[in-house]
C-alpha cells in the first residue's frame, strides 16, 4: 500500500473522540449557561432595534424574546452531546443553533465563536458516540472500540490552523518591531497582583508580542510529539489562563485548554474514561469493545472540501490591494485574534433634495457596543448608513442621503478619516469588492 493508503487504514482506539466529545460538550453548556446568566441574551439579541448582518446571511433574523428558547435548544443540545444522546440529531441542532446565534449581529463577532461552530460541524460527522455515550449503551451494535486514526486526527488539525494561522498574522511590523497593540493594552493593568508592575517596562510588550507569536506557531508541532507534549501543554495551561486574566473573551481560554487534551495518546484518554467510569460507578463493558467503526467514504470527501475551504479562507484578504486593518475585508473568519487596537468615531448626517438636514444621534438607534464596534468597521459603518437611509425615508426625507465623518485610530497612530465624508453611502451597496469609499490608510503595515 502507498503511505496514504496505509495512513487511512490506521486505526485507533476511540476513547480520544469520547473525551472530546463530553469536554466540548459541557464547556459548551457551561458557556451558555454563562452568557444566561450574565445577561448578555437580553443585552445583545433582545434589546438592540437594529442588527448588523453578514453579507449573504440576510435571512438570518433576529428572534426577540424567543432567542431564549434557542440558547435553551443550543444548551441542550450541547449536553445531549456531552453526554452522546441522540448523539447525531443533537450534533446537527448544536451547529445550526450556535451558528444562528453568531451570525444574528456582526456585532458580536469573535473568533473563538467561529471556531466553535467549525468544530460543530465536523462532529455530525464524527463516530464521536460509538465509545462511552448513552447511545452506545442503549444499542450494543453501536458500541465499537477503535475508529480510523484520520477521525482523531481531523480534530488535531483544526486546532492547529487556528494555531498556526493565528501565528501567520501575527509576522508583522506593528506586532513584531512596534509591539502594538500589546504596548497599549498591557500597561493598563499593571494594577494586577504579582506581575503586574512589569507592564511599566517598556521592553515586557515586546516579550510578550515574540512569545505569542513564537508559541502559536509552533504549539501544535510541541503537542504532536510525544516527548514534548507534557510541556507543551504546560505551555497552553499557563498561556491561556494568563490570556483568560488580561483579557476579556469569554470561555475562548478555557474551550481551547480542554480542546488541547485531543494531542494526547489513546491511552491517555482510556485512563481518563476508566476514572470517569470508577467515579461514577458505570460498568466496565463501555469500555471493552474491539468492534471497528467503518466510516462511510462520502465523509471523507466532506473533511477534505472542509479543510481546503479552511486553508483558503484566511488568504483571501490578498484579493483586496489596501491595508487589512485599516479596511478589515478579508480580516473576519481567518484567525487573525487580537491584533490590533483600533477606536473611532463617527457623525452621520442625512439630506435630501428638499434642503433638509440633520445629524444623528447614534443612541437613538444603536446600543453602545453596536456604535463602538461600528465606528471603525466600513462594512458596518455602509450598513448603518442603510439603516438610517430606510428610517429617514419614512419619516419626511425624500430620497435620503447619508453621509459620515468618521475618525479612526489603528494601533496607537493618530486618527483619520475611514470614510470619504463626500460619499453618499445611501447609494453604496454592499459586496465582495472592493470598497473604493475608504479612505487611503498612507502607511504601511508589512507581514501577512
Amino acid at each position: 500500500m502507498t503511505a496514504t493508503e496505509k495512513y487511512f487504514n490506521k486505526l485507533s482506539p476511540a476513547a480520544p473522540l469520547a473525551v472530546f466529545r463530553i469536554g466540548f460538550g459541557f464547556m459548551l453548556l457551561a458557556s451558555i449557561v454563562r452568557f444566561w446568566q450574565k445577561g448578555w441574551i437580553t443585552d445583545l439579541y433582545v434589546t438592540p432595534k437594529y442588527f448588523f448582518n453578514y453579507y449573504g446571511f440576510e435571512f438570518i433574523k433576529p428572534l426577540g424574546s424567543y432567542t431564549y428558547i434557542l440558547f435553551i435548544i443550543c444548551g441542550l443540545a450541547a449536553l445531549l452531546v456531552a453526554i452522546g444522546l441522540f448523539y447525531r440529531f443533537a450534533a446537527v441542532c448544536l451547529f445550526l443553533s450556535f451558528t444562528y446565534i453568531e451570525l444574528i449581529d456582526k456585532t458580536t463577532y469573535l473568533n473563538h465563536y467561529y471556531f466553535i461552530s467549525l468544530v460543530c460541524f465536523l462532529l455530525i460527522f464524527l463516530p464521536a458516540q460509538v465509545c462511552f455515550s448513552v447511545d452506545a449503551f442503549r444499542k450494543g451494535t453501536l458500541k465499537k472500540g477503535f475508529v480510523p486514526q484520520w477521525n482523531v486526527d481531523v480534530l488535531k488539525l483544526m486546532m492547529a490552523i487556528v494555531y498556526i494561522f493565528a501565528g501567520l498574522a501575527k509576522i508583522n511590523s506593528d506586532w513584531l518591531i512596534h509591539a502594538q497593540p500589546l504596548k497599549i493594552w498591557l500597561p493598563a493593568h499593571n494594577d494586577m497582583p504579582f506581575i503586574g508592575f512589569l507592564f511599566n517596562y517598556d521592553w515586557i510588550p515586546f516579550v510578550f508580542s515574540w512569545f505569542g507569536c513564537l508559541y502559536d506557531l509552533s504549539i501544535p508541532f510541541f503537542l504532536w510529539q510525544n516527548k514534548t507534549r507534557p510541556f507543551a501543554y504546560f505551555a497552553v495551561i499557563v498561556f491561556h489562563i494568563l490570556t483568560a486574566i488580561l483579557f476579556p473573551i469569554g470561555m475562548f481560554p478555557h474551550i481551547m485548554i480542554v480542546a488541547a487534551l485531543i494531542f494526547f495518546s489513546a491511552e491517555f484518554h482510556q485512563k481518563v474514561l476508566q476514572t470517569i467510569s470508577k467515579f461514577l460507578h458505570f460498568s466496565p463493558d463501555l469500555l471493552t469493545s474491539k468492534d471497528i467503526y467503518s466510516i462511510p467514504r462520502y465523509r471523507k470527501w466532506i473533511f477534505m472540501v472542509f479543510f481546503a475551504f479552511q486553508l483558503l479562507v484566511p488568504f483571501r484578504y490578498l484579493l483586496y490591494p489596501c491595508e487589512l486593518f485599516w479596511t478589515e475585508e478579508g480580516y473576519r473568519f481567518s484567525w487573525r485574534v487580537m491584533l490590533m487596537e483600533k477606536t473611532g468615531y463617527t457623525q452621520f448626517t442625512i439630506k435630501d433634495s428638499d434642503g433638509k438636514q440633520m445629524v444623528v444621534n447614534n443612541n437613538h438607534f444603536l446600543t453602545t457596543l453596536q456604535e463602538k464596534m461600528m465606528s471603525t468597521q466600513a462594512d458596518m459603518i455602509l450598513q448603518y448608513a442603510h439603516i438610517l437611509e430606510k428610517y429617514y425615508a419614512k419619516n419626511g426625507f425624500n430620497e435620503p442621503q447619508v453621509y459620515v465623518d468618521s475618525y479612526v485610530s489603528l494601533n496607537g497612530r493618530l486618527g483619520k478619516p475611514l470614510v470619504s465624508p463626500t460619499v453618499d453611502l445611501a447609494k453604496q451597496k454592499e459586496s465582495f469588492f472592493y470598497k473604493q469609499w475608504i479612505t487611503p490608510f498612507n502607511d504601511n503595515i508589512k507581514g501577512f
